[in-house]
């Protein structure tokens, strides 16, 4: 199977359970920021150790972000045939992004004045991924169905985020980090 397939060559782009849409509408730029978002999530677990739990959480993360973009990529009359946590974001996934918040949270100190991104490049690149999502949850806001959780998901997962990324700065990860010796 080849890469290309020329159907875009006229600017349009295919959307899950059929149809087609300009390159350039809102659905796509919305998936487009979200994209670019994954991959700046690609870019911490890069930095990160492989098989860290940072690691772990990240892949998750990554993979709940194709089940995000395949809700925005759908038609509306398509909607019906979205499933919940394969090609709709659910309440459970939503909540679980809280979960990881409150959990994270307790491990690292209170942050008490604005962080000046940039402490290290984990937690840097997490920051990068944080302001993506900001964008593609403006993006999103007018897209998303009433009945739609891609709002709130993206809304906790930059939350999440913004946590991971302070973790890293300051969490207990450091120190375990720093008593392995380098391989």
């Amino acid at each position: 199977m080849k890469i290309y397939t020329r159907k875009g060559d006229d600017g349009t782009t295919g959307l899950l359970y059929g149809g087609r849409v300009s390159k350039d509408s809102p659905a796509i730029e919305a998936n487009g920021a979200v994209d670019e978002a994954q991959a700046a999530m690609g870019l911490a677990r890069a930095e990160a150790e492989s098989g860290s739990e940072l690691d772990g959480l990240l892949i998750g993360l990554q993979r709940d972000l194709y089940v995000l973009m395949a809700e925005l990529a759908t038609a509306p009359a398509n909607r019906p045939k979205l499933v919940g946590g394969q090609t709709a974001v659910t309440g459970a996934m939503v909540d679980q992004l809280e979960g990881w918040i409150d959990r994270l949270s307790e491990r690292f100190p209170p942050i008490t004045e604005f962080v000046l991104p940039g402490q290290d490049r984990v937690s840097a690149a997490l920051d990068l991924a944080r302001t993506l999502v900001r964008r593609a949850e403006r993006q999103a806001l007018g897209l998303a169905a009433t009945d739609s959780l891609v709002v709130p998901y993206l809304n906790r997962l930059s939350d999440l985020l913004w946590t991971m990324a302070r973790w890293q700065e300051h969490g207990d990860s450091l120190a375990s980090r720093a008593a392995d010796p380098p391989r």
